[in-house]
């Protein structure tokens, strides 16, 4: 059997942590930042975890994660 393929786009927009949840940036941070707050910004700079719904497709395209 080939080796599955890794899905490249997924592969730099997500981290799978030590206990194996899936880690991921936040969205909004890239432009229009002059009419958001500093408290917001700064609140986007945190990462967070993707929810246990999605996390399910995340991992099938990260096989070797």
């Amino acid at each position: 059997m080939p080796k599955m393929k890794t899905h490249r786009g997924a592969a730099k927009r997500f981290r799978i942590t030590g206990s194996g949840k899936i880690r991921r940036n936040r969205a909004y941070k890239s432009h229009k930042l002059g009419k958001k707050t500093a408290q917001r910004k700064r609140k986007l700079r945190q990462s967070s975890l993707v929810s246990s719904n999605d996390a399910r497709r995340v991992k099938q395209m990260l096989p070797y994660g």
